[in-house]
């Protein structure tokens, strides 16, 4: 092309058409400035991850069971709700000593839940639909009846001796260790076959691995391999900060069980395995990665999830879901647990953010509010903190219909390993029953573990045959059915959050600012990117509580609020109000 041509007043303005197609393709349109190229932008960051616990979410052969043919079945659901990211607990085979956290085969399908087939089809459905798949991989213990274990328990000169932890008698008693599921929690399990004690943290049936021993590395590299070839898009790792042993064990001092994760959590060692993982596996696929616990520390769990350390994605710390007790929880110290995880994770690093799992009670029993007066209301603003916070929510299945705590009264009705076995303990060391029960009926983790409400048919449409767990007595009222042919119900106020967290980049990357600190009754803050500011402020409270946020909230939008249609009147809210506003 000539010099003629190129200079001539026709082809500058052929430029400038294109220079400004591509300024209005980018995005900054009229002087609007665009700041989104700077983030690091990830899917795992944008995506809203929702866990399914298969155990009690859709039972298909009618054996009371919850199994993978049911949620394949249920795939449309999980799509509308507007989540990106399944979370599945564990479906390996196994035993059940601990619903599937006790794996006796980690490339195969337990039984219960249907074949290999049918994780296929669940897999396909699920990409077919735009959602990714995160497993549990509980590589912390395995279960005793893993063949590990049966050939490292036949004898001590067994080639998998080393593939667990062991102390031989001869040497005495071990240094004690707690055991958060024994009956006696006492983590030393003794065996007579080989005349030795081996290391439980968890329950007897669940022998911890030994991670010092290279080969037990390579063999979890290999099934993490397995999974992801399948085309699985991520890994929550179980219980990972407590991987990592001092293999001399040596004596804690009395007490230690109190806080067991100081003594337990982020040996030495651990960074290494995960910089090892990272290296053979998750470096070779898109997936993402988060372990349970987040250390001890913050610098614990930026040494965990930064991106110059090449170890996991994103820190799930349980300093949030620890606020909860059944005397109740302090509003000013769960602001200041959000806003100073928020703060130190501001500039690097990736937060969760979560209320509620398979390992906790229901999320409006201990956040919000579960009587008929106000537990939807409460929920849906619950659910409105955890879709407007910094990090990547993950929300629990059962949560957006606003499922509450079943209020079971009996040890009968439980069916936790964990629950069960501190029953006989407190029988043992003659503690009161009454006050245990009590406790249980607000904390235990099968509060969030009854069947899922479909409908109000038997069983809540969840099973044709005896559940495996009772169902909770509400699920007439509170069901999907109902919930679909109700605008205003907690399951669409749900859709419509994760409509508007998808449409706002400010919601997931935006700047977190904590408002009105000291007020003990809503927590207030604004989110803001690229020019954009939103305002999010949370009555946590039944009663009409005031909020000084510093905005004139006449001139602000109102985006979205748990009462129809309805702001704030003059700074005051509503008990268990929930507004989103727009201010700029």
């Amino acid at each position: 092309m000539n010099s003629y041509i190129m200079s001539s007043p026709a082809f500058n303005l052929k430029k400038i058409v294109v220079v400004f197609i591509i300024f209005l393709c980018s995005g900054n349109v009229f002087g609007q400035a665009d700041t989104t190229h700077k983030l690091d932008r990830k899917w795992w960051k944008e995506a809203v991850v929702y866990q399914i616990y298969p155990r009690s979410f859709k039972d298909n052969n009618g054996d009371g069971i919850g199994d993978l043919k049911g949620i394949i079945s249920k795939l449309d659901y999980i799509k509308s709700l507007g989540v990106d990211v399944v979370w599945l607990n564990p479906i390996y085979s196994s035993p059940n000593d601990d619903n599937g956290y006790d794996v006796s085969d980690y490339r195969n399908i337990m039984s219960d839940f249907g074949t290999m087939g049918d994780f296929n089809v669940m897999l396909k459905g699920l990409h077919d639909r735009g959602i990714k798949l995160v497993m549990d991989l509980v590589v912390n213990h395995s279960s005793d009846e893993h063949e590990w274990f049966k050939q490292s328990r036949s004898s001590r000169t067994n080639p998998y001796r080393e593939y667990y932890h062991w102390w031989n008698a001869e040497n005495g008693k071990p240094p004690y260790r707690y055991s958060l599921f024994d009956v006696n929690h006492d983590a030393w399990r003794y065996d007579t076959l080989t005349n030795a004690y081996y290391l439980h943290y968890f329950s007897r049936k669940q022998p911890d691995l030994n991670w010092e021993n290279p080969k037990v590395r390579q063999e979890v590299i290999n099934i993490m391999k397995f999974w992801a070839d399948k085309g699985i898009d991520g890994f929550r790792m179980d219980a990972f900060q407590y991987a990592a042993k001092d293999t001399t064990f040596p004596a804690f001092p009395q007490g230690f069980e109190k806080n067991f994760t100081q003594y337990y959590g982020m040996v030495t060692g651990l960074h290494g395995y995960l910089q090892q993982i990272n290296k053979e596996v998750l470096s070779k696929y898109n997936v993402m990665t988060v372990a349970e616990g987040a250390g001890n520390t913050y610098e614990d769990a930026h040494n965990m999830v930064d991106a110059d350390r090449h170890e996991l994605n994103m820190a799930y710390a349980f300093d949030g879901v620890n606020i909860a007790k059944s005397s109740g929880y302090s509003l000013l110290e769960f602001k200041q647990v959000f806003s100073k995880w928020d703060s130190v994770f501001a500039d690097k690093g990736w937060l969760s953010i979560f209320l509620a799992n398979h390992d906790q009670a229901r999320l409006v029993s201990r956040y919000g509010n579960d009587s008929p007066e106000f537990r939807e209301i409460s929920s849906k603003m619950l659910s409105t903190f955890l879709m407007t916070m910094r990090g990547t929510p993950y929300y629990y299945n059962g949560d957006e219909l606003g499922m509450s705590n079943p209020g079971f009264t009996k040890i009968e009705d439980y069916r936790d390993v964990s629950l069960l076995n501190e029953y006989h303990h407190q029988l043992n060391i003659g503690g009161s029953i009454p006050d245990f029960l009590k406790e249980a009926q607000f904390s235990s983790r099968d509060n969030s573990r009854t069947p899922f409400q479909w409908d109000s048919s038997t069983n809540a449409g969840f099973t044709t045959g005896t559940p495996w767990i009772k169902v909770n007595a509400n699920y007439k009222t509170i069901n999907v059915a109902t919930e679909e042919k109700d605008k205003n119900s907690c399951l669409n106020y749900f859709r419509k959050l994760t409509k508007l967290r998808k449409e706002n980049l400010v919601l997931v990357y935006g700047k977190y600012t904590l408002l009105d600190k000291d007020n003990p009754k809503v927590y207030a803050y604004t989110r803001e990117l690229d020019g954009k500011k939103m305002l999010i402020v949370l009555n946590f409270t039944n009663t009409i509580a005031e909020v000084k946020t510093g905005y004139d909230l006449s001139t602000a939008k109102l985006i979205l609020s748990n009462y129809e249609g309805s702001g704030s009147d003059k700074g005051k809210l509503l008990p268990y109000q929930a507004i989103i506003y727009q201010l700029q």
